[in-house]
């Protein structure tokens, strides 16, 4: 291995770290206080971290949320395609409602700050773009024209995050493992498939 690479993948671990440790000094202080009221130095002060540091990266506190917020959605909506899934699933809903159901005082964070838009638009997008590449390469649908699985990746991405908002008003939600199945049933019940090998009532591989 040269010297160069070696030099880079360092380079690439502190900078990993750093941000790191940015984001979570910024969800432990949108705990303690509001968001608004969140001062740069007083991540700084939480992280350990230099202000250039902190500003070769972002631009401000709500700059760090967002990216903080796309890491998240970059994860687990590539997470099927990533292990590569042998089942009919396009989202890794399960696992998503799981982390909320684990994470849910953060996500009531998120409200109180008023970065739930923030939160839903990202996901919304990251959503619909992982829903379109299952499609391309589930056997059902990977015939499917292109327009038909776009138009039906964005609105089953809506559907999905319309579903999050509704589970989460619930004083006795479901689990996330019946979540999966629910949204899934509404997915290849609705969805333009080429083939009748899927149906809504049994939508999983193990």
């Amino acid at each position: 291995m040269s010297g160069k690479k070696a030099a880079k993948r360092k380079v690439d671990s502190r900078v990993t770290r750093s941000r790191d440790a940015l984001g979570d000094a910024l969800l432990a202080l949108m705990q303690e206080k509001r968001f608004e009221s969140i001062t740069v130095q007083q991540i700084l002060d939480r992280a350990e971290i230099g202000r250039s540091t902190f500003y070769s990266h972002y631009r401000d506190k709500d700059d760090l949320l967002l990216s903080d917020l796309e890491d998240f959605f970059e994860k687990i909506s590539t997470l099927l395609l990533d292990r590569k899934e042998n089942s009919t699933r396009v989202l890794p809903a399960r696992e998503f409602f799981q982390h909320v159901a684990e994470m849910r005082h953060l996500h009531i964070i998120l409200i109180a700050a008023d970065k739930q838009r923030d939160f839903l638009e990202l996901g919304q997008g990251y959503f619909a773009r992982a829903i379109e590449r299952r499609l391309e390469v589930l056997p059902a649908t990977r015939t499917v024209p292109l327009l038909r699985r776009t138009a039906a990746a964005q609105a089953f991405a809506g559907a999905f995050l319309s579903l999050l908002s509704w589970w989460m008003a619930q004083p006795a939600p479901p689990s996330p493992a019946e979540m999966d199945e629910t949204f899934h049933r509404m997915f290849w019940s609705g969805v333009p498939a080429e083939s009748a090998a899927i149906t809504p009532t049994n939508p999983h591989v193990k």
